[in-house]
């Protein structure tokens, strides 16, 4: 079983770091396309690819691409450069932004120039002009599906932390009211007050993420500089007092020039925290690209190994500190299909 879920896991860092899959027109899926305002995928449109236990999401094209999604004897197949890679796949269903999740971006507009970020560049068209009662409404009709498991919320920040932190506490709020207790909820805030943690966890969020970015503090000026590395330190500590150990996450994206060492530093640190880390491959695209460029210079792809080395290690660390992403309900380590997430693919 171990080298059946290597071989899997192996398959799945491989969609990740390589581009997007080309279905062809003719080629009819059973679900509705997914176009994302946030994450990775930000900007794309997408599905989500399940095999053997295992869920990605890629952005998808009608030419070129490294993937192909073929039909192959009445069900779907994916193709790489043109040869077989999986034999057998399944178009998974995106409830909101994520399988299984009403995931929903609040605002993308945004006051800070984070050089990675692709949600600040989308088109008005695409933003979906998504007001807090627009989401309630959608959040509760979403809950009447049978694949419906729970609520996440993220956000860019318009005006400023305070303005953002208050229209997702009203969001939170009246979701808890709508839906009851059972329903797990998460948060991805930027916050400049440790009260707005604590008003998130008392209008009802049940898990918090504050995203770091990189542990590389060069790496941070560059690409994060109008933000406080130390301060999100501060706040992640303050989280998880407030909502506990392995109920808080952050990103940590890999793949803008820092050490493997670098990174698992960063990891260590979060886990001491009681924080668990998301290692978030690092996705460029027509939006970033040359920003991220500019900055940092040429990057180096992501290889496949690079991927599950850390994702092995991050397992390490986290079982020495008594942490699981299995702790969570909510958004990435519940979604799983943009990370090797230990405990899940590893």
């Amino acid at each position: 079983m171990e080298e059946d879920l290597s071989v899997w896991a192996r398959k799945k860092a491989i969609l990740l770091a390589k581009g997007p899959v080309k279905v062809a027109p003719q080629l009819k899926l059973p679900v509705r396309l997914s176009r994302s305002t946030a994450g990775p995928g930000a900007g794309t449109t997408g599905i989500a690819l399940t095999f053997h236990g295992h869920r990605v999401k890629k952005a998808i094209v009608r030419e070129g691409g490294d993937f192909e999604l073929v039909e192959d004897k009445g069900h779907l197949a994916l193709l790489m450069d043109g040869r077989p890679f999986l034999d057998k796949v399944e178009v998974t269903p995106i409830l909101f932004h994520s399988p299984e999740q009403a995931f929903f971006n609040i605002e993308t507009e945004c006051i800070y120039d984070c050089k990675f970020c692709s949600s600040r560049r989308l088109e008005k068209k695409v933003t979906k002009d998504l007001t807090p009662d627009k989401i309630v409404q959608m959040i509760v009709d979403a809950s009447t599906r049978p694949d419906f498991k729970a609520v996440a919320l993220t956000s860019a920040v318009v005006k400023d932390p305070r303005t953002t932190v208050d229209k997702m506490v009203h969001i939170v709020r009246r979701v808890r009211d709508a839906l009851g207790a059972s329903i797990p909820i998460g948060v991805e805030p930027y916050v400049d007050e440790l009260e707005q943690i604590d008003q998130l966890k008392g209008a009802g969020a049940d898990e918090i993420k504050l995203n770091l970015e990189t542990w590389d503090q060069g790496i941070f000026r560059k690409v994060c500089g109008e933000q406080d590395q130390e301060w999100i330190l501060e706040a992640l500590e303050h989280s998880v007092r407030v909502f506990g150990k392995g109920k808080v996450s952050s990103n940590i994206i890999v793949g803008m020039g820092e050490s493997d060492e670098n990174v698992l530093e960063g990891v260590e640190r979060l886990a001491k925290m009681g924080v668990v880390a998301t290692l978030r491959p690092l996705r460029l695209n027509e939006l970033n690209r040359k920003e991220m460029e500019l900055a940092l210079g040429r990057l180096e792809p992501l290889s496949e190994e690079r991927l599950l080395h850390l994702a092995r290690e991050h397992k390490r660390i986290l079982k020495e500190n008594g942490l699981s992403t299995l702790s969570f309900d909510t958004m990435c380590h519940a979604c799983t299909c943009c990370d090797i997430v230990p405990f899940k693919d590893i």
